[in-house]
């Protein structure tokens, strides 16, 4: 029986052609911005009123950034762009059918469809590591992980017990793409330039830091010569790397692994993969592996033409690229580049252009002065490519509020090795240790 139509949603049928955007990442914001001056009316959901630049989540949780450096308000990005609507909602459903879809504040019909919903951390099924992992996928992800590093500190002061202590202070991270690489090199200096004077009462020798990745080898999208770059980098800054490692189970106290002892602590970070995040109501058919919804060579979805489908959540399937193109976000501001182009096109009766990926390099960083950049065939390392990832990171956050801000704090942090952020958001300790920060 088909759901019936609200109006709660206030969205005026300004009878021109209605395009809804479902998601506002890099995808979703690109296809608004190059949507501006067309003759129909833009309607943005997503569940946040913000959009955040996820490439520096781990600044944030490792108290280099404030949070308003990477997240800027929709509202405010396209207050100027005629006929856009934002609506804080979680769309729920599509009924391809009825052209509708069905979300938290009511039913809207439209158009266009552009679903663009990203990415959500992948647990491989596993409850344990969903339960007691610590994820980096949105900015309540970093806030969350910044008040687990420093209530840890807080409590190892707090305790004689050895082992306890240890639990504190030492770190799990899981998965070794360039999340994971990022975040042990943040957090291995935080222990060599900023814990040793904020807590001098406790050893931070006793500190250890765990890279752990099922893999032969680091950052598996980039070159190998990268991978061992980026390895030496890691070792030089005291990160334990275990390769060919995979942890098999967590209970929040103690992580065990198939071919290491285990090892106690009360932090698991998880940056070991993500999987579409795929809204409900197509046919079974239209859905891949991975959470992704297949698409055709223009991001449409096979047998709904007024569907389209970019970013992480798209499986282009081709002869090059059997698993679809790399979730990153590149893929997702190029594919949303030509779809806002495309949808004028169809709208002015055009033939669409079909999509062809240019990979236009991968890069991480790994601490001050150490990072790897690939850029077509040129490979960079040490202080260039750190600067180069710099400058890339700058000029892709969304305002220059944002720019300024962030080049400021990086600035500071650079030439006094403070990271100034370093304050717990939320509820302090209980009578049993450190609240749950997620």
């Amino acid at each position: 029986m088909p759901k019936l139509i609200t109006t709660r949603t206030r969205i005026a049928d300004l009878g021109k052609p209605r395009i809804i955007v479902v998601g506002g990442g890099f995808g979703g914001m690109e296809v608004v911005r190059g949507l501006k001056g067309l003759n129909a009316q833009v309607v943005l959901f997503d569940k946040y009123n913000h959009h955040t630049f996820q490439p520096l989540l781990y600044q944030v949780a490792t108290s280099a950034l404030e949070t308003s450096s990477i997240v800027y308000p929709f509202r405010k990005k396209f207050s100027g762009q005629k006929d856009f609507f934002f609506r804080l909602a979680e769309v729920t459903e599509i009924d391809p059918a009825e052209n509708t879809i069905h979300t938290s504040i009511g039913s809207v019909k439209y158009d266009i469809l552009v679903l663009a919903t990203g990415a959500t951390t992948n647990y491989f099924g596993n409850k344990e590591f969903e339960k007691y992992g610590l994820p980096m996928k949105t900015i309540e992800d970093a806030i969350a992980l910044r008040n687990r590093i420093i209530r840890n500190s807080e409590l190892a002061l707090l305790t004689d017990d050895v082992v306890e202590m240890n639990r504190c202070i030492d770190y799990v991270i899981v998965g070794g793409g360039p999340t994971g690489v990022e975040i042990a090199g943040a957090l291995a200096e935080l222990k060599k330039h900023v814990f040793p004077n904020d807590y001098r009462e406790l050893d931070f020798k006793e500190m250890d830091i765990h890279l752990v990745e099922a893999g032969p080898r680091l950052l598996s999208g980039m070159s190998e010569k990268s991978a061992d770059r980026t390895l030496s980098y890691l070792q030089k800054l005291g990160v334990n790397v275990h390769l060919n490692c995979m942890i098999t189970a967590y209970d929040g106290l103690t992580a065990t692994f198939d071919k290491m002892d285990p090892i106690p602590t009360r932090s698991l970070i998880w940056a070991a993969g993500v999987k579409g995040n795929p809204v409900q109501g197509l046919d079974a058919t239209a859905y891949g592996s991975g959470g992704r919804i297949l698409v055709n060579e223009y991001n449409q979805v096979k047998a709904h033409e007024n569907i389209y489908v970019i970013g992480d959540l798209a499986m282009m399937a081709s002869e090059e690229f059997p698993k679809g193109h790399p979730m990153l976000a590149p893929t997702a501001i190029s594919q949303a580049s030509l779809l806002a182009k495309n949808i004028k096109r169809r709208l002015a009766g055009k033939p669409l252009k079909a999509y062809h990926y240019v990979n236009k390099g991968s890069m991480a960083t790994i601490g001050r002065n150490l990072a790897v950049a690939e850029i077509k065939s040129a490979h960079f390392k040490g202080r260039l490519a750190w600067l180069i990832w710099i400058f890339v990171h700058l000029m892709s956050l969304v305002s220059f509020r944002n720019r300024v801000v962030t080049f400021f704090s990086w600035m500071v942090s650079y030439f006094s090795y403070d990271k100034s952020n370093r304050y717990i958001i939320g509820k302090n300790f209980g009578s049993e240790g450190p609240t749950d920060d997620r």
